[in-house]
C-alpha cells in the first residue's frame, strides 16, 4: 500500500480543484427539481466544470461517458445520468463528481430530495451527511484508518440504517482512486496510522434496509437489494496537523 502524501503545492491545487466543485453543486442545486432530469444536469455539469478550465474526473474513467453519476431512490451510486431519468415529488437524488484541475483530482457528492420528502428520506439524507462529519472527527494525525470506519459504521448503526459493506471511500490525488481502500465500517485501532498530508475521499453510503447490493445489467448502477432507500455523501479531505481539513465545501 503506497498512501501519497501531499506538498503544500498539491494541496494548494486540490483546494482550488475542491472550490470549483463546491461551485458546481451549488450551481446546479435550483435544478433539481420536478420535472428535470439526470440528463440534463449532466450537461450542466460539463459545462460548468469546463468553464473554470477544469475537466471532469469521471468523463471516460473506465470507459464511463458521462460528467457525473446520479443515482436515484434504491439506486446506491454509479447511476447513469440518462435524459430518461426524471425526477418526481419525493425523489432522492444522488449526484456525486469529481473535478481535475492542476494534475489533481477531487471528489464530492450530495444527496437531495425533490420537493417534499417521507420522514424516512429526510432521517436518511441527515443520517449519511452527519456520519461523514462525525467520523472525520477521527481524521488526525497518530490515529488509524480503521478509526474512521469504525466511527462512521458506528454512528449510522445507532441511527437504525445499514452502511454499504461493498463500497469504499479511498485515497485520492493525482488518480482518482489511489490507496488506501477505506471501508465504511470496521474495528477501530485498526490499519495504516495517518500521517498529515494524506488526502482522501470520504463518502458514507446509507441504506434504509440491508447493506446488501446488487448491480445492474448496464454494469455501473448499483442498487440496494431489497430496492428501498439509499443516499450517499462524500468530500475530499486533507488531513493536517490541526485535524482535518474538507477540500470540496465552500465554508
Amino acid at each position: 500500500m503506497n498512501i501519497t502524501i501531499k506538498t503544500d503545492s498539491d494541496l494548494n491545487a486540490m483546494r482550488e480543484g475542491g472550490k470549483i466543485l463546491a461551485e458546481v453543486f451549488e450551481y446546479i442545486r435550483p435544478f433539481v427539481k420536478v420535472g428535470s432530469n439526470s440528463g440534463f444536469l449532466d450537461q450542466l455539469i460539463h459545462k460548468k466544470i469546463l468553464e473554470r478550465n477544469a475537466k471532469p474526473s469521471f468523463l471516460g474513467y473506465r470507459g464511463y461517458k458521462f460528467s457525473s453519476c446520479i443515482s436515484k431512490n434504491e439506486e446506491v451510486v454509479h447511476g447513469i445520468p440518462y435524459e430518461s431519468k426524471v425526477f418526481f415529488p419525493g425523489d432522492v437524488v444522488s449526484i456525486d463528481v469529481g473535478v481535475f484541475y492542476k494534475g489533481f483530482h477531487v471528489d464530492a457528492a450530495r444527496t437531495f430530495i425533490v420537493e417534499q420528502g417521507t420522514e424516512e428520506a429526510v432521517n436518511l439524507v441527515k443520517v449519511t451527511e452527519d456520519s461523514f462529519f462525525e467520523c472525520i472527527k477521527q481524521a488526525v494525525p497518530g490515529k488509524k484508518l480503521g478509526d474512521i470506519s469504525n466511527a462512521l459504521q458506528t454512528y449510522v448503526e445507532k441511527k437504525g440504517f445499514s452502511v454499504v459493506r461493498d463500497l469504499c471511500s479511498h485515497g485520492i490525488g493525482k488518480d482518482l482512486h489511489e490507496d488506501p481502500l477505506i471501508p465504511n465500517y470496521g474495528k477501530a485501532n485498526q490499519g495504516p496510522v495517518l500521517k498529515a498530508g494524506m488526502t482522501f475521499a470520504i463518502e458514507p453510503m446509507v441504506n434504509v434496509g440491508t447493506f446488501k447490493v446488487l448491480t445492474l445489467e448496464d454494469k455501473w448502477t448499483i442498487i440496494t437489494a431489497d430496492q428501498k432507500l439509499s443516499a450517499h455523501y462524500e468530500n475530499t479531505i486533507y488531513i493536517s496537523e490541526n485535524g482535518p481539513e474538507v477540500l470540496t465545501l465552500n465554508r
